[in-house]
């Protein structure tokens, strides 16, 4: 049973800043807001005297280790945290063979105050195990935080334990004080991972940049989580209505949903309102009506399901429901036309259940498995409601445009034989025309490339004429959506010429260039080579010295190549720092998260942190926190001024402290977001460890 739950914290306040779940000694307050999922079977145990204690303590933590399939975002501290507990086996095993007399008080009580510790664990693992993916995500920062909540309590649990009068071994003793040790000294991380996750989350929503390029990005981000198949994508939306009951989630309730759309779009599954049955978010009573009827509109144009068993191959294996317009695929696998239309029109080019790379993209009707799904829907008297203008929609796609037909494949092909044409206006025009087409449909970028069209495309890269440049690079940058496609343009050569064109190109030119760039650098080792061909610092300049456009370009491109480790030193020797602080003051450009989220990947860097350290820089971060930047400006400067703390030493925040900051932090703890109040309150007790301040 979902039970939401505010994470708990301490009374006694003197700073109004939310804390993660179970730090109830902290002098600092207001819940953090962290939606847990409640356990089902041990919050009221009444524990008899004696040895009970000790068996309740046994089965809850086997229930521990039967948890599993955590996400991917907390898998690694779920899995070490199960680890830890399960070496307590040892200590509770001892325990029952020496078949003492009853517990003394003490023992007692420090047992069930270990019961506790591991009663707050499992309410964290099973969060960890079955909460929304894109929740989980979304807020790791504050889960890392709830982790080493209760890292600290049960380390503070098995200090209280009177081992000597528990007659165990010496041996049993230490492996669990060992335990413990391992316990306290188990760190908040923050990892590339998060980063790029972080980096992939603002890109994928970025209103001022809608190329296609981002949907790679999108592509990259449901693999990470684990959301790109239609059962995990149906699992998700499950989590998602669960969370949604919960008001306290509305702040990123639409954000969530946002993302869960975009990933069905790529998956080719119909998009659905979680909001319509099992929450509104505060909407006026007109619009909730106006959006159920809506909704019963939809589920009319879809076939209402009965009770009884359908057979699989009936059923669309994207979507899981009934097919009232199959088509087959190259493999000779079957699919609704309109999802699969959807999987191809999102440039993926392998079939969804084989997994096999598709020789070619048509759509072939399959009239027999549709009459055999018309005569038993008739014969079990189910309802089946064609979608609308399916028959005309289809007519409109026989064109000349329509990839699939040799007409449309002979034109592209007569396009690609003009790019090497001697004639300077046929090679402009040829070009030009297959920029069009490249940006029009995935099976397009599709057929360029099995058509031949990289090599030459990659030739004209080096053409005197600026325009015809331009046409080429951006010509590439659209086949490039295409994951085969980059490595196909990497294997021809292309990155040392693209990177020329970046540093002599026109306006245009040099934009789509960085734009390439980025996308080719969603291959790992394409970052490698874009940064040994010395691609890092003419896209420092373009971030200096370009459009808005060419800004956002490279910044993009420079924050991916960036989750290289060489490629952060490369970026710092071009002078990074500066155009990004010039960025931080600059808001106009609106291109502050941007410039927060390079910084902090840089700072993880020591390079970065000499170069980031200096006093001016530390005056500018404290100047921008205390400004009037929006309150998620002030968190990710927060969280570069942590990251300098954490990992640099005690004299940043010094110097941070000469030039103001505590107001500031002060501030941002009462009145930032959740997160920048976490960063603030952290860096405030970094600043008490370090006795810098009372």
């Amino acid at each position: 049973m979902f039970k939401p739950k505010f994470c708990k914290s301490s009374p006694n306040l003197t700073l109004n800043c939310p804390i993660p779940f179970g730090i109830s000694d902290a002098k600092i307050g207001s819940p953090a807001g962290i939606i847990m999922l409640e356990e089902d079977n041990f919050m009221f145990l009444t524990p008899k005297e004696g040895k009970d204690i000790i068996h309740d303590i046994e089965v809850l933590i086997e229930s521990l280790g039967l948890m599993g399939d955590y996400r991917i975002t907390q898998r690694k501290e779920s899995q070490n945290l199960v680890r830890r507990i399960k070496i307590m086996h040892l200590l509770l095993e001892e325990i029952r063979q020496i078949n003492a007399p009853a517990l003394s008080n003490s023992a007692h009580a420090s047992f069930c105050n270990l019961r506790k510790a591991l009663l707050s664990a499992k309410k964290l693992l099973k969060t960890c195990s079955e909460g929304s993916k894109i929740y989980l995500a979304l807020e790791r920062e504050a889960i890392t935080g709830i982790f080493h909540s209760v890292n600290t309590k049960l380390s503070q649990a098995l200090d209280d334990i009177p081992y000597n009068d528990l007659n165990i071994s010496d041996e049993v003793k230490e492996q669990t004080e060992l335990m413990g040790q391992q316990l306290k000294r188990a760190k908040r991380r923050t990892d590339t991972q998060d980063l790029e996750l972080s980096m992939d989350m603002m890109v994928v929503f970025s209103k001022d940049d809608d190329r296609n390029a981002d949907i790679a990005i999108i592509e990259r981000l449901a693999k990470k989580l684990n959301l790109s198949t239609s059962e995990e994508l149906k699992e998700e939306s499950k989590a998602v209505r669960r969370l949604a009951k919960d008001k306290r989630a509305e702040e990123n309730m639409q954000l969530i949903l946002d993302v869960l759309n975009k990933f069905k779009q790529i998956a080719g599954i119909d998009e659905t309102n979680l909001m319509l049955e099992d929450h509104t978010i505060n909407k006026p009573l007109e619009q909730q009506q106006q959006q159920q009827q809506q909704h019963q509109q939809h589920q009319q144009q879809t076939i209402k399901i009965p009770t009884i068993e359908t057979p699989q191959e009936f059923l669309c294996p994207i979507t899981l429901e009934i097919m009232t317009d199959p088509v087959i695929v190259a493999t000779g696998q079957t699919y609704e036309r309109e999802s699969i239309r959807k999987w191809l029109d999102s440039s993926h080019r392998t079939c969804p259940k084989s997994g096999q790379v598709l020789e070619h993209i048509s759509l072939a009707p399959n009239y027999a498995l549709k009459n055999l799904i018309i005569q038993w829907c008739e014969k079990n008297k189910i309802q089946v409601t064609r979608k609308k203008d399916e028959s005309s929609n289809r007519n409109k796609t026989t064109t000349t445009n329509d990839p699939s037909l040799p007409e449309h494949k002979s034109i592209i092909i007569s396009l690609i034989k003009d790019l090497s044409s001697t004639h300077l206006e046929i090679q402009r025009e040829a070009v030009h025309k297959l920029r069009l087409l490249s940006k029009e449909s995935p099976e397009n970028r599709i057929l360029i490339a099995e058509s031949s069209g990289i090599p030459p495309l990659v030739q004209l890269l080096s053409n005197p004429y600026s325009k015809t440049k331009e046409h080429a690079v951006t010509t590439l940058l659209n086949l490039s959506i295409d994951r085969t496609n980059k490595q196909l343009i990497t294997e021809y050569g292309a990155i040392p010429t693209i990177i020329e064109v970046l540093q002599n190109g026109n306006v245009g030119s040099k934009e789509n260039a960085a734009a390439t760039l980025f996308s080719l650098s969603m291959l790992d080792e394409n970052k490698v080579t874009i940064g040994l061909s010395d691609g890092i610092p003419p896209l420092v300049n373009l971030l200096a010295n370009g459009t808005i456009r060419g800004k956002r370009d490279a910044a993009t491109a420079l924050f991916n190549l960036s989750l290289n480790t060489m490629n952060k030193a490369r970026a710092i020797e071009a002078g990074i720092v500066r155009p990004l602080l010039n960025l931080l003051d600059d808001n106009e450009l609106g291109m502050i998260d941007e410039a927060l989220s390079i910084l902090l990947l840089l700072v993880s860097h020591p390079q970065g942190r000499q170069e980031i350290g200096q006093l001016p820089f530390i005056q500018a971060l404290v100047d921008f926190m205390g400004g009037d930047g929006t309150p998620k400006n002030k968190e990710g400067a927060a969280a570069i001024l942590l990251e300098l703390g954490l990992n640099g030493g005690s004299s940043f925040l010094l110097a941070a402290l000469q030039f103001g900051v505590y107001e500031c932090l002060v501030q941002i703890s009462q009145s930032g977001t959740n997160r920048g109040q976490r960063k603030a309150c952290s860096i405030l007790q970094l600043m008490r460890q370090y006795e810098q301040i009372p």
